[in-house]
């Protein structure tokens, strides 16, 4: 089996192994001298003939060919990848193998980075590999919305995308976005409403008569656009500037995974009849703390979140709990006492002053969702030299096909 890759002809060619995927999803790989190439598109335990090329003081292959391909590979399902789509770049490892490669890969960043030799994680729910996206950002070109290539600004133009929920390919195949040069498309799977943001208006824009179309300069101006989301038996109120994840059964699978890692936590009885107290922080639109204290008197949520958007919805979505929803930054935060700490950061993690914040809380339990492998690493380093030991990671694959993953960690306050 050979797959080919446009390159350079004037840059030295090796044949490396690779070993296993890194944060960022490039397979670490070795040459025969024992230097480290990294290489995107290599599976783990191939044979592969690289262009070698030097950036930021590593070593990164570009593929040329595949001479001992892994027998998890496959075809990739969708022809849009055989055209460089490089929105699924974990297309051609068979779906059954992508959880386990992935907390190989989690568990090699918790090692390096995190310094837990012996990092339990566990491999969560299965979720359905196609047609589960419920939010896209597109570019768009000649009208038409697509995906970047590859390492690439390029936009592959998509007649059907097999990871979107059906309610949103239907935007993707039918929609025309006149002079627009982004789109965000959102739709909301068990209630059937959708939205589309276009970048820079919506001037000209063809969408089926249900769509909430709203331009971004409107946002700008002041206008409030929103669809709603059912997800752990509530309904969620989710505007266009808010983050919410990308399928309802993912959402539901973080909330279950989390009350399992805390359920001795919250089994709790109140203190002399007061309210035990949570901490949601980074809460979005108010998932976490709306989903575990649903109907309950015995605790209460202080909420913290940044973004302007996504308080609005928190406070509407948490009216019928004991919440207080505070709009800030956490590293600006003045921490609660707190019984119970859920964390969601983005994508760069929690940062020192993050640790040191929520730290402050001394909740004997913190529980901490990672979207990327890299900053699970970081924090978990950073978490125990504040007194927080990694006990437990359950990693819960939403974004099937590709390196992207969310890992769900239970830290223990060390006694002394």
């Amino acid at each position: 089996m050979t797959d080919h890759f446009e390159t350079s002809p004037r840059r030295p060619t090796e044949i490396v192994r690779a070993e296993r995927l890194v944060a960022g999803g490039a397979a670490l790989s070795r040459r025969e001298d024992g230097q480290i190439v990294l290489v995107t598109g290599a599976l783990p335990g191939e044979l592969v003939e690289v262009r070698v090329e030097r950036r930021s003081g590593t070593e990164r292959g570009r593929m040329l060919q595949i001479l001992e391909p892994s027998d998890q590979r496959i075809e990739p399902v969708c022809p849009h990848v055989l055209e460089g789509c490089g929105g699924c770049d974990l297309a051609s490892l068979a779906p059954a193998s992508q959880q386990s490669v992935k907390a190989d890969l989690v568990r090699d960043s918790l090692r390096r980075l995190g310094r837990i030799s012996d990092a339990v994680v566990e491999e969560g729910p299965v979720l359905d590999a196609w047609g589960f996206r419920t939010t896209l950002r597109m570019a768009v070109v000649d009208g038409r919305a697509g995906l970047r290539m590859a390492e690439s600004h390029d936009v592959v133009g998509l007649e059907h995308c097999a990871v979107a929920h059906p309610l949103l390919d239907e935007l993707i195949v039918e929609g025309r976005f006149g002079t627009a040069t982004e789109v965000l498309l959102r739709v909301g799977a068990r209630t059937g409403e959708r939205m589309a943001v276009i970048t820079p208006n919506a001037a000209g824009v063809r969408l089926p008569g249900d769509v909430l179309v709203v331009g971004a300069d409107e946002l700008a101006a002041g206008r409030r656009a929103w669809i709603h989301e059912e997800v752990a038996g509530r309904r969620w109120r989710i505007s266009a500037e808010s983050f919410f994840q990308t399928r309802p059964d993912g959402a539901e699978a973080l909330v279950q995974v989390v009350r399992t890692l805390a359920e001795d936590v919250l089994d709790l009885e109140e203190i002399a009849g007061s309210p035990r107290t949570l901490l949601d922080a980074y809460c979005g639109v108010g998932l976490f703390a709306g989903s575990l204290l649903d109907g309950r008197s015995d605790w209460r949520a202080v909420a913290a979140e940044r973004s302007r958007s996504s308080v609005a919805d928190a406070r509407q979505n948490l009216a019928d709990i004991d919440a207080r929803v505070v709009g800030t930054s956490i590293e600006r935060l003045r921490a609660p006492g707190a019984d119970l700490v859920v964390a969601d950061p983005s994508r760069s993690g929690l940062g020192r002053a993050g640790v040191k914040v929520l730290a402050s809380a001394g909740a004997p339990v913190l529980i901490l969702v990672s979207c990327d492998p890299a900053a699970a690493g970081r924090d978990a380093a950073l978490l125990a030299s504040s007194g927080y030991r990694a006990v437990r990671s359950v990693l819960v694959d939403l974004f099937p096909h590709t390196h992207h993953t969310e890992l769900v960690t239970r830290f223990e306050q060390v006694e002394g």
